[in-house]
């Protein structure tokens, strides 16, 4: 046994950094740092069980099947051209205004996000749907791309997602709860990227030109068109939160229609099948075992007391509340411009959780502004992910011209996060109202 366990749980830390430094995958860096320093704090006999136990448990969790449910369904959508239709609806009632492709752009990112749960998806969808288009329209190449690397990041606010559902598992709150709570935040996202947009177009007309407006009979058509992705949203999210459906059997119920749908319009080929498939276990898998490595990570940490530590240390520094939610903002947006979104959420839970609680903050208030400022480091220089993943799939944009492209979004996100620490109830009163405070 070691005499100091802080000093091990520092090392740890440290040690932990070092590898994911060195492109070890971070659940494998977390599970080896956690078994290390757990045996060198209570023995590795005990500690060689964690590998034994924390599978064990997170495999027989049903809760964990609604991760690979949702994305199950997200890439069944994709493979049935549910989010064609979402861009040719937003199209139809937004593409006649100044902008109107990125306006339409940003509602299809919203409506493929509540289908999806992952941001890097939407962005990947809606670049090769909406870009292309954009271009053709002499749209300005930076804010097009822009507006598409920045509405890729609705797909982690907007309910159901992947990482509100990997917060509440780790943290044991409720799933629906933190749904109801994103709703309002997700609505105030669409409303001031639309805002951001109308004074960019403003203020240089040219970059977005008009496009035709359709008329009445051409946008009812549309509507009947897209009749399939707005029941697969309205039957997954109201089933949800009427409590026809736990979210559970809800994600299932959105596979299994997803899978039908696309069926039934016979734009589900088999090698479109089984690349939906395989890239939901690929997901699954690496999400399995980040959950596993934060496990055996946090029970290193917990044993160690470097999360009591950390919390003494701030509240010895007498500092008001809202300056270390200030101070953890800043630590965030740099840590989510380099760590991958789940990455960057599971590392610093263990530590930063037990502080934010033990100041009196609402667990499912701190879950919505934790993911809404991880969701910033996705398109924040110098390792914006979302940037990244656009940059990948159209080579002939240059980072810096999309990264120019995110700057009016990046300051609307800055913004609505700024709102929703002064005003905790933009996220709690839905919640409240629906009777799962």
């Amino acid at each position: 046994m070691v005499a100091d366990p802080l000093t091990t749980g520092l090392l740890g830390l440290a040690a932990m950094f070092v590898l994911i430094v060195l492109q070890v995958p971070v659940g494998i860096a977390m599970g080896v740092v956690g078994v290390v320093g757990t045996g060198l704090i209570i023995g590795f006999e005990p500690a060689l069980t964690l590998l034994a136990t924390e599978p064990s448990s997170a495999m027989s969790a049903e809760g964990l099947a609604v991760i690979a449910l949702f994305l199950l369904m997200g890439n069944l959508a994709h493979a049935g051209g549910l989010s064609d239709e979402l861009y040719r609806l937003a199209y139809a009632f937004l593409g006649h205004r100044r902008g109107g492709l990125i306006f339409a752009t940003i509602g299809a990112c919203a409506g493929f996000g509540a289908i999806c749960g992952s941001s890097v998806a939407t962005a990947a969808t809606m670049a090769r749907i909406a870009l292309p288009q954009m271009i053709e329209r002499g749209y300005a190449r930076s804010l097009a791309a822009g507006a598409i690397a920045s509405g890729g990041t609705l797909g982690m606010i907007v309910p159901p997602s992947v990482v509100m559902i990997l917060y509440a598992i780790l943290t044991e709150n409720s799933i629906i709860t933190l749904f109801l709570a994103a709703v309002v935040p997700g609505l105030l996202a669409v409303v001031f990227y639309f805002v951001a947009i109308a004074v960019v177009v403003r203020l240089y007309p040219e970059t977005a030109p008009r496009g035709e407006r359709l008329s009445w009979g051409q946008r009812r058509r549309e509507t009947r068109n897209s009749w399939a992705v707005v029941l697969l949203a309205v039957s997954v999210s109201g089933g949800i939160y009427s409590g026809i459906f736990t979210v559970t059997e809800a994600a299932a119920v959105g596979a299994s229609m997803a899978l039908i749908i696309s069926l039934v319009r016979r734009r589900l080929t088999g090698k479109s099948f089984l690349a939906s498939l395989g890239d939901t276990a690929s997901n699954t898998g690496l999400i399995f075992v980040i959950i596993i490595g934060a496990s055996v990570f946090s029970y290193f940490a917990t044993l160690s007391g470097l999360p009591a530590a950390i919390v003494a240390w701030i509240e010895a520094m007498g500092l008001p509340p809202l300056a270390v939610i200030a101070l953890l903002m800043v630590f965030f947006l740099i840590l989510g411009s380099i760590f991958d979104t789940i990455a960057a959420m599971v590392l610093t839970l263990p530590f930063v959780y037990p502080l934010v609680i033990g100041l009196g903050y609402d667990p499912i208030w701190w879950g919505v502004v934790n993911i809404v400022v991880i969701e910033l480091g996705m398109i924040t220089p110098p390792i914006g992910i979302n940037v990244f993943v656009l940059h990948g799939m159209a080579r002939d944009l240059p980072l810096r011209t999309i990264f120019r492209g995110v700057t009016p979004f990046l300051l609307a996100d800055l913004v609505r996060l700024i709102v929703l620490i002064l005003f905790p109830a933009l996220s709690l009163w839905l919640p409240g109202v629906m009777g799962w405070l």
